[in-house]
């Protein structure tokens, strides 16, 4: 086993930079989405709507592809999904009509929603014989990584050389599609699912798992703060007179930290524990959320701090949700994975589609503290998920 080690890591490095590489086009279009509406002449409302479309069909059918990717040996849909995000994402920036540009977006959610559950459940498979926690934990970060990048690399494009060169985007993907043939080896038969899963069954037993159901509830709630802030916060700094580039470097700045706190959740779990994990991720959203209420106006500078702080408490306990998720039920890795990385995005995606009415008539900072509440209030399901060990 040992001799395999090395390949092992090899695969998960290739893996952990694909799942970089795929996750930049998921953050392409927060940051100027207000200016591709300015463009169209769609209302705040509508590119909200126009945007969850995005998280829907990114997130909302990984538990699906999770259970074809569970039955299959071949890595195509780790290829295909890079190939068809690297693609459409980008050209969606330059769409001139509404339908097109749904379309598009579609098309090009798709394919992140193709890549994930079977990378993660790839990645899970080498993760077991190295570190399952740590290496998971970096699997996470870098896509979190690669998501911070997204909306930095789109304004700068925007701002410095038009939006019209956002194609310019779409190589590195298909360049990096093309590598992964090579470097990331098909699973054998014996390493994977040799008998076909029960799409009835495997869904019904996960639906029915309680401490499953509980962990994902914690990961919309996480996902419901990052779609929130997302979402709508381009929006106030946009109505502020701030420059796209600001904007995505904001966004940037909240999900890298974000990463980072995916990145050392392993180390800080095994020192306080996942439960404080989960209470410290899921409480201090709140006061953190009031005071970027309060100071956004008069100390825009302080305000960013509290904001990028915010994601690195958010996100620190994404791993650790990932790898009991996964623990509770091993022989359903991939969708499992697509229901804590996917499923609970695409939940909250239909959600945040109504939250863009709301935001033109009570104030977009009114339903962040609202939003910001509520895993405040169910951080009390931390307590049943630990129930059983006490």
């Amino acid at each position: 086993m040992n001799k395999n080690l090395p390949s092992d890591r090899k695969a998960l490095i290739w893996l952990s930079a694909a799942h970089f590489i795929n996750d930049i086009y998921t953050g392409v279009l927060n940051p100027i989405m207000p200016f591709i509406a300015a463009k169209i002449g769609l209302s705040m409302a509508i590119a909200t709507i126009i945007l969850t479309i995005s998280h829907i069909f990114s997130s909302l059918l990984q538990p699906l592809f999770g259970y074809f990717a569970d039955n299959i040996v071949k890595r195509s849909f780790i290829f295909w999904g890079l190939i068809l995000s690297s693609i459409f994402i980008p050209l969606s920036a330059i769409s001139n009509h509404i339908l097109v540009l749904i379309s598009f977006i579609i098309i090009g959610s798709i394919g992140s929603s193709l890549f994930h559950p079977q990378a993660l459940g790839f990645a899970s498979r080498f993760a077991d014989r190295v570190n399952p926690g740590k290496s998971m934990a970096v699997f996470v970060a870098m896509g979190t990584l690669g998501y911070s990048c997204g909306p930095i690399i789109s304004s700068g494009i925007t701002q410095f050389l038009g939006m019209g060169k956002m194609p310019l985007m779409t190589f590195i993907g298909i360049i990096w599609a093309l590598l992964m043939f090579n470097f990331v080896p098909k699973l054998s038969l014996s390493e994977s699912v040799i008998s076909k899963i029960d799409f009835k069954a495997a869904f019904v037993k996960i639906l029915t798992t309680r401490k499953l159901n509980i962990l994902n509830v914690i990961a919309m709630l996480k996902t419901m703060i990052m779609s929130s802030c997302f979402i709508l916060l381009p929006f106030l700094w946009k109505n502020m007179g701030y420059k796209p580039f600001y904007i995505g470097l904001a966004l940037f700045l909240f999900i890298f930290a974000g990463g980072i706190g995916s990145l050392i959740s392993n180390a800080v779990e095994r020192r306080i524990g996942a439960a404080n994990v989960f209470y410290i991720s899921m409480i201090s959203t709140l006061p953190l959320m009031i005071l970027f209420v309060l100071t956004y106006k008069s100390h825009p500078a302080l305000s960013l701090v509290i904001f990028v702080v915010m994601g690195f408490i958010t996100m620190m306990a994404t791993p650790v949700t990932m790898v009991m998720a996964q623990n509770v039920l091993p022989e359903y890795k991939s969708i499992i994975s697509g229901f804590i990385n996917g499923f609970s995005w695409g939940i909250v995606a239909v959600v945040m589609s109504l939250l863009g009415f709301v935001a033109e008539n009570f104030g977009i900072t009114n339903v962040l503290i609202f939003v910001a509440v509520i895993p405040a209030l169910c951080s009390l399901l931390v307590k049943e998920l630990f129930k059983e060990n006490k």
